[in-house]
């Protein structure tokens, strides 16, 4: 028997790795003919592999996993990836093969591919016009990150957005930094503040993103400039002339 083919297009990449881990253990037979992180990258791989089953994540650089579903439309049975539970629900509802919802659990990745397997019997479902229904069930203020996962040793933590205190930049990298931790996580600090909901996060610095609900006060530093002191950490961030008009209150 041929072997199955599959794609794996997730922007996290330690997310996308347990993925693969998970679906090496349930589904050994599957061939991962393709593993990307942005909707672009997705496209040319698509175009590449012609794999079977595409495990797709709704939100990624470049183009989302909606566009790239209606290019897979008839051409590979998808699987949609979200952390959005609304999203999931309707993508499944409206023809798509079925829905992982982050943080992927093996018990639901075994349903997963019990049913991907039965539809490999059939044609892949019609997903034309799929990205515009989701884009219209959701409100906008759903679709920004609610958590995410950051290695911590040899281990995965989740911390969710209300945790995080602040985001500063590293060069092509982002430190996320919590109340007791900091984490590298492989994105830019544009990348990551794309993601998160602008009126919770707002960015005082070209070098930091800051949890507006993890500030304590805005104080003027002896310099004349503006500092941010956190309630739960003791360091002070600065707040550049770009960004001081966030806080012209004060």
């Amino acid at each position: 028997m041929k072997a199955v083919t599959a794609l794996i297009a997730e922007d996290e990449p330690l997310l996308r790795a347990e993925l693969k881990e998970l679906l090496s253990a349930e589904w050994p037979e599957l061939v991962i003919c393709a593993e990307t992180a942005d909707g672009l990258a997705t496209l040319e791989a698509l175009e590449r592999f012609s794999p079977q089953v595409l495990f797709l994540d709704i939100q990624m650089p470049e183009m989302s996993g909606l566009e790239v579903a209606q290019h897979a439309s008839g051409r590979a049975h998808v699987v949609f990836i979200t952390a959005y539970d609304q999203y999931a629900v309707k993508a499944f509802e409206h023809g798509a093969l079925d829905y992982l919802q982050k943080p992927i659990s093996a018990e639901r990745l075994t349903l997963t591919v019990a049913r991907v397997k039965e539809r490999l019997r059939m044609p892949p479902a019609d997903l034309h016009g799929v990205a515009e229904l989701l884009r219209s069930l959701a409100p906008r203020e759903t679709q920004y990150l609610r958590w995410l996962t950051v290695p911590c040793g040899e281990e995965l933590r989740l911390v969710t957005a209300e945790d995080i205190c602040y985001l500063r930049a590293e060069n092509k990298y982002t430190t996320v930094v919590t109340a007791d931790a900091e984490f590298l996580l492989n994105s830019t600090l544009k990348q990551m503040r794309e993601k998160l909901n602008p009126q919770l996060f707002w960015q005082t610095h070209r070098s930091f993103v800051v949890n507006v609900g993890a500030i304590q006060v805005v104080h003027r530093s002896f310099r004349g400039g503006m500092e941010i002191k956190l309630k739960k950490r003791s360091e002070l961030l600065p707040v550049s002339a770009a960004h001081a008009h966030l806080f012209k209150h004060l």
